[in-house]
């Protein structure tokens, strides 16, 4: 029996919410999370079928200075492996190993593009650039995660000779916020080379982001056991501390001015504090205000507004197959984690003005139409393919292998699809021709072999973790962001105009990823601790 009276409250049990709450119940808060699947960790999750294993979300973990520091401030042990990442075009595979598979990438680049070879050299020079920059960015454990009082030498040897390099790096950055898209346009003339680059990018990436991934890349972890072991270590170490959490669950009221939370059962919560970890248009519709001040409520009424008229970032469609072939077969062929794209040619206007076309007229065409530019779609996509058995061989049965294929999908196609009724035949065509743009191009193995398959499509997403649009990081990038979206600022984000509630999580900063979403749940944490010592 839960007792309905907490210190603070935490809603959403990603790793946001998982690190708000383990933090807060370390310092003796009476703390309750509350979460509405029966699981933890939100996109970082894993499960199995048949004996495979899959990540539902999250494919690898990358560090950033947060997540290593938060586990070790923790106490939580947590087994790792490297998860290194191959990149691929057509029949070209490379494996990246070091700093000097950039330089057999742009030779790569240049094998397809030979005409642009000059502008080529300059956009990896650009990369070489914001690698350096990531250097200083993520170059120290990130102090937030460190006792500053006690640990004076990490102050002294480490965070003072940092710091002034962190904030002429984040000038430099901040010069570099322009859409990846506009930056390729400026330097490289060709379309084709243009979107081999940046298309498996969120549209209107930030250069310094999207451009970052090289580093990325050779930050990449796994967690023994799959993806998921992360939230699991965190909800237990949340039990350990005496916290309490409640799964199944939905939040349907917050009730600020009573300090309340009423959910899908009918159980009614008291808090003193609440952290809203969970989707933010969501805290945004169903908070009741009437009874606030007037300037509370204005200041709310403005920022909800802002809210509701942004989208999410994008989605994303993700087939799972459970293969008959062991695991060396595909691992000759590329590491566990590859991002692949089967054509030179790009994407061009297929996921731009085609698509804009497509979802203006989509109630005038039939199915046929449709599906002939989601064939075209998908043989120019670059596709996000993990194999967590070649990561850790327990998550597949013997010599059989689990494989996760995904790429970036627009939610509002798959939204009116299912208003014109046709979601499940549309999901599974989809699921076929994947199947077939992949076993024709890079893994002809897959080819009869295929055990057993199924699909997550933004629409399972937004059902799933209550995401609106069925975004997987955040706000869709604009010149406004709804949001505190600077690193430097980051401890504002956690703030909201309604008193004694704090937000945390992929909605809270963008670009979000893990790293960020502990970070917010760290500092929401930290503004709550902050108070009662102010108080």
């Amino acid at each position: 029996m839960i007792d309905n009276a907490f210190d603070t409250i935490i809603v959403g049990g990603g790793v946001a919410g998982l690190t708000a709450t383990a933090y807060l119940a370390r310092e003796g808060q009476k703390v309750l999370l509350i979460e509405k699947n029966r699981e933890l960790g939100g996109l970082v999750n894993s499960f199995s079928r048949n004996g495979f294993h899959f990540d539902a979300g999250v494919r690898a973990l990358e560090d950033a200075g947060i997540i290593l520091p938060m586990l070790k401030d923790l106490n939580i042990e947590l087994g790792m492996m490297k998860s290194p990442v191959s990149l691929g075009i057509e029949n070209e595979i490379l494996h990246i190993e070091n700093l000097d598979s950039l330089t057999k990438y742009r030779d790569l680049l240049i094998g397809f593009y030979p005409d642009s070879k000059k502008e080529i050299h300059e956009v990896v020079k650009t990369i070489r650039k914001i690698m350096k920059h990531m250097d200083v960015l993520y170059g120290i454990e990130n102090p937030v995660f460190k006792d500053l009082k006690r640990d004076t030498s990490f102050i002294f040897r480490k965070l003072l000779p940092w710091l002034p390099r962190f904030l002429l790096t984040i000038s430099k950055i901040n010069r570099m916020q322009v859409p990846v898209e506009d930056y390729l346009d400026a330097v490289v003339k060709d379309p084709s080379l243009r979107d081999i680059i940046s298309q498996h990018f969120f549209r209107n990436t930030p250069t310094f982001f999207a451009l970052s991934y090289f580093s990325l890349y050779l930050d990449y972890f796994y967690p023994k056991g799959g993806v998921g072991k992360l939230a699991e270590a965190l909800g237990a170490k949340i039990v350990g501390l005496g916290g309490k959490i409640k799964t199944g669950a939905i939040v349907t009221h917050v009730i600020p001015n009573e300090k309340l939370v009423t959910d899908d059962k009918g159980h009614t919560y008291n808090y003193k504090n609440l952290v809203w970890a969970a989707d933010l248009k969501t805290l945004y519709n169903i908070s009741e205000t009437e009874n606030l001040p007037a300037e509370i409520r204005v200041r709310f009424e403005d920022v909800k507004t802002k809210m509701l008229n942004s989208k999410g970032g994008e989605s994303v469609f993700t087939l799972f197959l459970q293969v008959d072939e062991p695991l060396e077969s595909f691992g000759k062929i590329a590491n566990g984690h590859f991002f692949y794209t089967p054509s030179r040619k790009g994407l061009g206007e297929t996921h731009r003005q085609q698509l804009r076309i497509l979802l203006r007229d989509f109630a005038t065409l039939g199915k046929g139409e449709i599906l002939a530019w989601l064939d075209k779609f998908l043989c120019l996509n670059t596709y996000e393919i993990s194999i967590p058995g070649l990561k850790d061989k327990a998550l597949a049965p013997p010599g059989k292998t689990g494989m996760i294929i995904s790429f970036l999908a627009e939610h509002e196609l798959f939204k009116k699809v299912q208003e014109a009724g046709w979601l499940e035949e549309f999901t599974s065509e989809t699921e076929n021709r994947v199947l077939k743009v992949i076993s024709d191009a890079v893994f002809p193995l897959l080819k009869d072999k295929v055990i057993s398959r199924f699909s997550f499509s933004p629409i399972s997403i937004e059902n799933r973790i209550s995401s609106a649009e069925g975004a997987i990081v955040g706000w869709r990038f604009q010149k406004e962001m709804p949001v505190i979206n600077k690193i430097q600022i980051a401890d504002r984000s956690v703030r909201t105009p309604l008193p004694s509630i704090y937000q945390a999580g992929q909605w809270a900063y963008s670009p979000a990823g893990v790293p960020m979403s502990i970070l917010t749940g760290k500092l929401a944490a930290n503004e709550i601790l902050k108070s009662k010592r102010n108080r």
